[in-house]
């Protein structure tokens, strides 16, 4: 495989790698918030437990789109791969 494939096939992994990370964030987000919504609906007493769940399930969710968001800019920046394919 010559270098500039590789650096194409790693440009359009990590194009892929960030946009999924971000779509499934804001869905999970939207689907967090709802749920939220409809739980302090039915039970108003409840709304501080159920807000600190939330908080809790929302950093979560953005500690894996920073985890992906990371390993993309290693792969732009310092592949650790790109011996292999120069042959050393």
């Amino acid at each position: 495989m010559e270098l500039a494939s590789f650096y194409g096939s790693t440009q359009i992994a990590v194009a892929i790698l960030i946009g999924l990370g971000a779509l499934g964030t804001a869905i999970g987000f939207g689907i967090l918030g709802g749920r939220f919504l409809e739980g302090s609906a039915r039970q108003p007493e409840m709304i501080p437990t159920l807000q600190v769940k939330m908080f809790i399930v929302a950093g979560l969710l953005d500690a894996f789109t920073a985890i992906a968001t990371a390993i993309a800019v290693l792969l732009l920046y310092a592949n650790p791969l790109i011996g292999a394919v120069q042959g050393g």
